[in-house]
């Protein structure tokens, strides 16, 4: 299925930047809502136990019905090209077209909605733990977008014990991830080489602390207590809107108009950083499609323009501010670009979001393509977020690396 042409590029890729880590391709403007997870109710980073499902969603906003193929690969921890063929990590095959899709009813913007999990009669299993990219391509094998996600099997016990920092520095914007990793049915051999962890906050890859090495090791268990290490910004709780109820006003929107679609403004927010930390619950970033009346919503939810808007002082020359979630994929795209309005001392950014309730937060980019998701919101020690590690292994003369367990924790009980 593949044509000449990708495969060059994947030559190349692999051999010409030798074994470079692998990024996500994010996608074309037509295609929306990619909607990807592994059994939770919202939208986030699937992290699947061997034998679970997995579904991919999207919508395709250019009305022609394509078709679209999937594709799936192993890679290492580090997200270089694992040595694996096919038929070791997968049953059946991939390279397959997405037969299941239907075409929005009843919505003023027209669109398609795809679909696919594993397994299917196709792609029977995901037969090894590991790290993973789905990549959905089109009939001429132009790369549309790809998603990462995670295999593992629950052969080591991770515990997680969430701190504020152990720096007086940050103690007030910081929160400390202790982990301690112990296994009955393996032995962990040479534990600083072959084990390796990833700590993920909010299920956001592009912020996660990688390959720390264990501090204390005491028979088969293995302990990481970090004091800045492992440390990440607490930040705040994320800015939330819904507009399920797509003509009516719904929390976080202000008010609505119609033109060729919906427009749904939202409140203008404002600074958090010199705040008082106030709890706000949240879903951590993450998204989910809901429309009122309707039971169907992954066909019968629209689209509307909804019109973020941040009352904030200049920023510096050659920086900018963006807004984003996982709607996005955490991605800082040309569409989440806020616009200055100088006189009113407004940024604002109109982006066309399917019908549902979502996270968000504003970040500044600098030119150097710095991100900072802190200066605007601020960042609290008390902030629920939610922590994930992955415990991967690689036993000596293996040819690929195992994740063995799954640890996660929750910030609300946060001790000193």
């Amino acid at each position: 299925m593949l044509n000449n042409i990708k495969h060059t590029f994947l030559t190349f890729f692999i051999t010409s930047l030798c074994f470079a880590q692998v990024e996500e391709i994010t996608p074309p403007d037509y295609v929306k809502t990619i909607y990807f997870n592994g059994g939770t109710p919202e939208s986030q980073l699937p992290i699947i136990q061997l034998g679970q499902p997995i579904l991919l969603e999207f919508d395709v906003l250019n009305g022609n019905e394509d078709d679209y193929y999937y594709e799936i690969k192993h890679y290492n921890f580090d997200w270089t090209p694992s040595i694996l063929v096919e038929s070791e990590y997968l049953d059946g095959f991939d390279e397959q077209r997405i037969r299941t899709y239907e075409n929005s009813f009843n919505t003023l913007q027209t669109f398609s909605h795809y679909k696919v999990s594993i397994p299917n009669q196709f792609t029977k299993s995901i037969k090894l733990t590991g790290n993973y990219i789905i990549t959905i391509y089109d009939d001429y094998d132009d790369i549309i977008f790809s998603r990462k996600f995670m295999v593992y099997e629950q052969q080591a016990n991770v515990g997680l014990q969430i701190r504020r920092s152990r720096d007086v520095q940050t103690i007030d914007q910081k929160q400390s991830v202790d982990i301690t990793i112990s296994s009955g049915q393996l032995q962990f051999v040479n534990p600083k080489e072959t084990v390796k962890t990833v700590i993920i906050q909010n299920n956001n890859l592009n912020t996660a602390i990688t390959d720390l090495k264990p501090q204390y090791i005491l028979g088969n268990e293995l302990s990481y207590r970090y004091n800045e290490a492992s440390s990440f910004f607490g930040g705040n709780e994320f800015l939330s809107f819904e507009n399920k109820e797509i003509r009516a006003a719904n929390n976080g929107v202000q008010y609505i108009s119609l033109e060729d679609l919906y427009q749904t403004y939202l409140y203008t927010n404002t600074s958090r950083a010199n705040l008082e930390y106030t709890y706000n619950p949240d879903i951590n970033g993450n998204f989910f499609i809901t429309a009122l009346n309707s039971d169907k919503p992954e066909t019968e939810a629209d689209y509307a323009w909804v019109h973020f808007s941040l009352q904030y002082p200049n920023i510096k020359e050659g920086q900018s501010i963006h807004v984003f979630g996982n709607f996005n994929n955490y991605h800082i795209e040309p569409q989440t670009k806020l616009e200055h309005f100088e006189e009113e001392g407004i940024y604002s950014v109109a982006i066309k979001l399917k019908q549902g309730f979502y996270n968000y937060k504003y970040a500044i980019v600098d030119k150097d393509g710095t991100i900072d998701e802190h200066t605007i919101g601020g960042s609290f020690w008390q902030t629920e977020n939610n922590y994930k590690v992955l415990v991967y292994y690689r036993e000596l003369g293996a040819r690929y690396d195992k994740i063995i367990g799954l640890g996660e924790a929750n910030s609300v009980g946060i001790t000193n």
